[in-house]
Protein backbone atom coordinates (compact mmCIF):
# COMPACT_ATOMS: atom_id res chain seq x y z
CA UNK A 1 0.00 0.00 0.00
CA UNK A 2 1.49 3.29 -0.99
CA UNK A 3 1.11 5.96 2.21
CA UNK A 4 1.62 8.95 -0.24
CA UNK A 5 -1.31 9.83 -2.51
CA UNK A 6 -0.11 12.34 -5.37
CA UNK A 7 -1.98 14.29 -6.74
CA UNK A 8 -2.57 16.36 -9.82
CA UNK A 9 -4.91 19.40 -11.24
CA UNK A 10 -7.15 18.19 -14.11
CA UNK A 11 -6.32 21.48 -15.77
CA UNK A 12 -2.42 20.80 -15.62
CA UNK A 13 -0.78 19.01 -18.87
CA UNK A 14 -0.28 15.55 -19.80
CA UNK A 15 3.92 16.40 -19.34
CA UNK A 16 3.38 17.50 -16.13
CA UNK A 17 1.37 14.55 -15.42
CA UNK A 18 4.60 12.43 -16.30
CA UNK A 19 6.81 14.45 -14.99
CA UNK A 20 5.07 14.19 -11.53
CA UNK A 21 4.83 10.37 -11.88
CA UNK A 22 8.56 10.23 -12.67
CA UNK A 23 9.07 12.41 -9.36
CA UNK A 24 7.02 10.22 -7.02
CA UNK A 25 7.88 7.00 -8.99
CA UNK A 26 4.55 6.45 -9.36
CA UNK A 27 2.26 5.03 -12.14
CA UNK A 28 -1.38 6.85 -10.48
CA UNK A 29 -2.50 9.92 -9.38
CA UNK A 30 -5.26 11.59 -7.96
CA UNK A 31 -7.17 13.99 -9.80
CA UNK A 32 -8.30 17.20 -8.22
CA UNK A 33 -10.49 19.99 -9.16
CA UNK A 34 -11.35 23.01 -6.46
CA UNK A 35 -9.38 20.89 -3.90
CA UNK A 36 -11.61 17.89 -4.27
CA UNK A 37 -10.41 14.71 -5.40
CA UNK A 38 -12.51 13.93 -9.00
CA UNK A 39 -10.87 11.12 -10.79
CA UNK A 40 -8.00 9.32 -11.64
CA UNK A 41 -5.11 9.35 -14.02
CA UNK A 42 -2.68 5.92 -14.87
CA UNK A 43 0.77 5.28 -16.01
CA UNK A 44 -1.27 3.20 -18.83
CA UNK A 45 -3.60 5.91 -20.46
CA UNK A 46 -1.16 8.40 -20.27
CA UNK A 47 1.49 5.87 -22.07
CA UNK A 48 -1.87 4.68 -24.14
CA UNK A 49 -2.54 8.32 -25.02
CA UNK A 50 0.67 8.46 -26.98
CA UNK A 51 -0.47 5.79 -29.74
CA UNK A 52 -3.80 8.28 -30.16
CA UNK A 53 -1.27 11.27 -31.06
CA UNK A 54 -2.38 12.93 -28.29
CA UNK A 55 -0.02 16.65 -27.68
CA UNK A 56 1.18 16.27 -24.41
CA UNK A 57 2.44 19.90 -23.62
CA UNK A 58 -1.76 20.59 -24.72
CA UNK A 59 -3.60 18.21 -23.29
CA UNK A 60 -4.68 18.46 -20.03
CA UNK A 61 -5.31 15.85 -17.29
CA UNK A 62 -8.92 16.00 -17.43
CA UNK A 63 -9.54 14.90 -21.15
CA UNK A 64 -7.48 11.34 -20.02
CA UNK A 65 -8.58 11.12 -16.34
CA UNK A 66 -11.25 8.54 -15.02
CA UNK A 67 -14.76 10.39 -14.04
CA UNK A 68 -14.47 9.24 -11.13
CA UNK A 69 -12.27 8.04 -8.11
CA UNK A 70 -13.03 4.63 -6.73
CA UNK A 71 -12.90 4.86 -2.93
CA UNK A 72 -13.17 2.67 0.07
CA UNK A 73 -13.05 3.01 3.57
CA UNK A 74 -9.41 2.57 5.73
CA UNK A 75 -11.23 -0.61 7.78
CA UNK A 76 -12.18 -2.81 4.39
CA UNK A 77 -10.98 -6.50 4.81
CA UNK A 78 -8.85 -7.36 1.51
CA UNK A 79 -11.57 -9.86 0.15
CA UNK A 80 -14.04 -6.77 0.11
CA UNK A 81 -11.48 -4.83 -1.36
CA UNK A 82 -10.60 -7.34 -4.31
CA UNK A 83 -14.28 -7.75 -4.67
CA UNK A 84 -14.71 -3.28 -5.30
CA UNK A 85 -11.80 -3.36 -7.51
CA UNK A 86 -13.31 -6.58 -9.28
CA UNK A 87 -16.64 -4.75 -9.72
CA UNK A 88 -15.20 -1.41 -10.86
CA UNK A 89 -13.10 -3.16 -13.40
CA UNK A 90 -10.17 -1.20 -11.55
CA UNK A 91 -6.28 -2.20 -10.49
CA UNK A 92 -6.18 0.54 -7.87
CA UNK A 93 -8.45 1.83 -5.06
CA UNK A 94 -7.77 4.82 -2.88
CA UNK A 95 -8.87 4.55 1.03
CA UNK A 96 -10.45 7.77 2.27
CA UNK A 97 -10.84 9.05 5.65
CA UNK A 98 -14.05 9.73 7.89
CA UNK A 99 -13.93 13.16 5.80
CA UNK A 100 -13.61 11.21 2.16
CA UNK A 101 -10.03 12.42 2.24
CA UNK A 102 -7.85 10.22 0.22
CA UNK A 103 -5.33 8.60 2.97
CA UNK A 104 -2.95 6.00 0.73
CA UNK A 105 -3.53 3.83 -2.64
CA UNK A 106 -4.07 0.03 -2.41
CA UNK A 107 -3.13 -1.75 -5.71
CA UNK A 108 -4.18 -5.15 -6.83
CA UNK A 109 -0.56 -5.95 -6.54
CA UNK A 110 -0.36 -4.80 -2.72
CA UNK A 111 -3.84 -7.50 -2.35
CA UNK A 112 -2.09 -10.19 -4.12
CA UNK A 113 1.47 -9.66 -1.62
CA UNK A 114 -1.01 -9.42 1.21
CA UNK A 115 -3.15 -12.87 0.12
CA UNK A 116 0.15 -14.42 -0.42
CA UNK A 117 1.34 -14.13 3.16
CA UNK A 118 -1.92 -15.02 4.73
CA UNK A 119 -1.63 -18.45 2.51
CA UNK A 120 1.73 -18.53 3.66
CA UNK A 121 0.54 -18.65 7.26
CA UNK A 122 -1.76 -21.42 6.25
CA UNK A 123 0.74 -23.74 4.66
CA UNK A 124 2.94 -22.80 7.99
CA UNK A 125 0.06 -23.38 10.21
CA UNK A 126 -1.09 -26.75 8.28
CA UNK A 127 2.91 -27.69 8.35
CA UNK A 128 3.26 -27.52 12.15
CA UNK A 129 0.11 -29.82 12.28
CA UNK A 130 1.65 -32.56 10.34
Amino acid sequence: MSEEVVSIPASASLDQAAETMAAHDVGFLVVTEDGEATGALTDRALALSLSEQVIPESTTVSELATDDLVTIDRDMDVLRVLEKMKLDEVRRVVTVDDDGEPTSVVSLDDVLVLLGEELGDVADLLEAQV
